[in-house]
């Protein structure tokens, strides 16, 4: 596992509380660094405002603290995502009995406004899928980079952390680690396929392959960078917004969006939410009814076509 960053300024509480984290609970680094984040701001707050301590905090600083991130101009998620954060330690001080009791208890999350995913279309997405030229190995690697997103709805973090043992091609189908290190199997379908085979082929990874391998991990990696390490989150991200930048697509692309449209497009398609959630490795299927309310006009051509009454004026 990856080393945890601490953060010397952090009271001993707060270091052991991201300690546990990362060894019980099993939180990536990127879930760490932003907890380790909201935890110094706060520390920082009661610092500046020469308030207690973790053992004297009580639930008005907390309150008080709230404010003072909106007072900011910070957007409810940032604000709420602070509270949770604050809200584990206290808990968690609370189980270790550094504390007898839990002063984040009677306070409300702030409402978060229901965000929906922005898909592309689909003619969008074979634009996208179709702007990568060429059959040489950078090629191919972002070809399948592209169309294993699409096809299966995987995160980046995932796909760059598949390694040759977790794909299955006889099979169609691969094994990811999501959040947590939870397990799945996702299918492939015969793009996603066709196009990791060209990209496992001699002329594509085997192109690409270092004389010498840094580590035992990169030799295992499925995706290569330039250099023949693994590639990163942010190589994955990169290769998507270079490919989406020469569409025109690069304003509304982020590191989610394949894994949006693959939802998305499924589902409008007639996919079951489950089928869609069990994809996805959603622990709760509130988290994929979002995208069950992203096709406004789908939901108005299957409500015209399919009600005896909607005739063929407009519903709004």
């Amino acid at each position: 596992m990856t080393a945890v960053s601490l953060g010397s300024n952090l009271p001993p509480e707060a270091q052991d509380f991201l300690l546990w984290l990362s060894v019980e609970r099993g939180r990536s680094q990127a879930t760490l660094s932003a907890y380790r984040r909201d935890i110094e701001s706060f520390v920082t707050w009661l610092h500046d405002q020469q308030r207690a301590q973790f053992d004297q905090v009580v639930t008005q600083d907390i309150v008080d603290y709230l404010r003072f991130r909106q007072s900011l101009g910070h957007a409810p998620a940032t604000v709420t995502r602070a509270m949770v954060s604050i809200r584990s330690l206290f808990r968690f001080l609370a189980a270790e009995e550094v504390r007898s009791d839990d002063p984040t208890a009677d306070i409300e999350l702030p409402r978060v406004p229901r965000g929906l995913p922005k898909a592309l279309s689909e003619a969008e997405v074979a634009e996208l899928l179709a702007s990568v030229e060429g059959t040489g190995a950078p090629s191919r690697r972002d070809r399948a980079i592209l169309e294993v997103l699409y096809g299966t709805g995987v995160r980046i973090s995932e796909l760059v952390g598949l390694s040759l043992s977790d794909v299955d091609l006889s099979d169609q189908t691969a094994r990811v680690f999501g959040k947590g290190a939870k397990e799945r199997v996702v299918p492939l379908g015969r793009y996603a396929r066709e196009a990791l085979m060209a990209w496992l082929a001699p002329e594509g990874r085997g192109a690409m392959e270092p004389k010498r391998w840094a580590s035992r991990d990169d030799s295992e990696a499925v995706f290569l960078n330039q250099r023949g390490g693994r590639l990163s989150r942010q190589g994955g991200w990169g290769v998507l917004k270079k490919h989406g930048a020469a569409v025109g697509l690069g304003s509304r692309l982020s590191p989610h969006t394949l894994r949006h449209c693959c939802a998305t497009h499924m589902l409008e398609h007639g996919a079951d939410i489950r089928t869609v959630q069990e994809l996805l490795g959603h622990a709760s299927i509130t988290t994929t009814q979002v995208y069950t309310h992203v096709s406004r006009q789908q939901l108005l051509a299957t409500y015209r076509a399919a009600h005896p009454r909607a005739g063929a004026r407009d519903v709004s």
